[in-house]
Parts: C-alpha cells; sequence; structure tokens
C-alpha cells in the first residue's frame, strides 16, 4: 500500500464543543433600571473596587495567563482528507523522519493531537524498534505497575509494536525507530487495526511503502 509523506504539522479536528477563552467573552451593556428614581449610592467606606464596571458580581481573581483555546493554535492537528488506511475508516498519515529520529517526531505529533483537544487517555504510541524512554522508564517498577497504567486508559500509554496485550485506542501513533522488515511489516498492519480513528506512522518513506508492497 503505497504512503505519501506528509508535512509533520498534522491537523485534527476533534468533534465536539469548545470552550470559548474567557479573554473574547464581552460583557454585556449595563441598561438602565426601570424604578422610582436613580439607585441608592453604596454606604460610606464600602470598598469601592468590590465591583468591576462593565462585569456582574464580584471581580475573579487572577490565575495567569491563560492558554489560547484550540481553534486559535496554529499547529493543530488534522488528517489529511480522503487518506483512509484501515477497513473500519481510520485515517492514515505519514510523516517523514529518519529511523534516528522516528521517536522524537512521534513525541511532535502527539503534542500537536493534545493541543489540539485530544484526551491523552485516546492516544497509543507504539516503538518498532528501542523502546520509547517512558516505556523503559516504567518497565522499570514492575510489568504490573506498568499494564496497569494501560488499562487505566487515563493517559497516553507507550509500548512495544509487538505487544499484543496493548489494545487500540482511537489514535495510534507508530515511531518505526528500527527493527527488522519482518517486524515492521508485521508491526504495521496490527497497529491499522488498533487505530479507531488515526493512524500516524512516523519514519523512513520509502522503506515503510517497501515494506509494507512486500507484505502486502
Amino acid at each position: 500500500m503505497p504512503l505519501i509523506p506528509e508535512e509533520p504539522q498534522i491537523h485534527e479536528s476533534v468533534p465536539g464543543p469548545r470552550a470559548t477563552s474567557a479573554a473574547g467573552r464581552t460583557a454585556p451593556t449595563p441598561r438602565p433600571v426601570p424604578g422610582p428614581g436613580p439607585r441608592p449610592a453604596p454606604p460610606r467606606g464600602a470598598p469601592a473596587a468590590s465591583v468591576r464596571p462593565g462585569k456582574p458580581g464580584p471581580a475573579a481573581p487572577s490565575r495567569g495567563p491563560v492558554a489560547a483555546p484550540p481553534a486559535q493554535r496554529t499547529s493543530s492537528l488534522q488528517p489529511p482528507a480522503g487518506k483512509t488506511g484501515t477497513a473500519a475508516g481510520a485515517q492514515l498519515q505519514l510523516i517523514p523522519a529518519p529511523a534516528a529520529g522516528a521517536v522524537d517526531a512521534a513525541d511532535e505529533a502527539v503534542d500537536l493531537l493534545l493541543d489540539s483537544g485530544r484526551a491523552p487517555g485516546e492516544i497509543l504510541v507504539l516503538t518498532t524498534g528501542e523502546a520509547h524512554p517512558w516505556a523503559a522508564h516504567e518497565l522499570s517498577f514492575g510489568e504490573a505497575s506498568y499494564w496497569a497504567q494501560h488499562d487505566a486508559t487515563d493517559d497516553v500509554f507507550y509500548a512495544d509494536a509487538a505487544a499484543e496485550r496493548a489494545t487500540g485506542r482511537p489514535v495510534v501513533v507508530v515511531a518505526v525507530n528500527g527493527g527488522s522488515d519482518e517486524v515492521t511489516g508485521r508491526a504495521l498492519p496490527a497497529a491499522m487495526a488498533r487505530a479507531g480513528v488515526l493512524l500516524i506512522v512516523c519514519g523512513d518513506p520509502q522503506r515503510i511503502t517497501a515494506v509494507l508492497g512486500a507484505h502486502a
């Protein structure tokens, strides 16, 4: 199955309502209240800044800088239209990267997915060669703890592409960072089966295309 390399900045729109930044809201214009005569002035000694002009109610405490909502970000993720890679309709995208940089490319793709509004628990990252640093670290505490995090499905999970226990998620990212052609040839179709909505493959386009063609 031939793959067409895509630019690293993918765009994905996540269905559902988006939150609107508090900074973008316009306070309602005060309107005169009907009634006999003007409202009485506040008692003396009351703090003058208890209510901000133009905003009803007491002033909200400052929370520091507010991040821009996903709709305003310049690097949101959306798969290219018309690229389907699985029978279930998951879209397929290839991010060109050398084997030594495939993990970094996968990490950047995950960052963009999270910035676009994807929940961490919806993302599975697989490697065909050396384990992802996160997976290697978590496995040092034992497989029981490692797989408990997988089963909790509340965060991005990193696993070896050959790990049969890693179940499918809406988005699967594969870093082709090594391994034989045979390993890669088995890993990519398996990743396609695991991806519910989007499959992102990071690696050498020529090698990936050749491997898929050989195992078609």
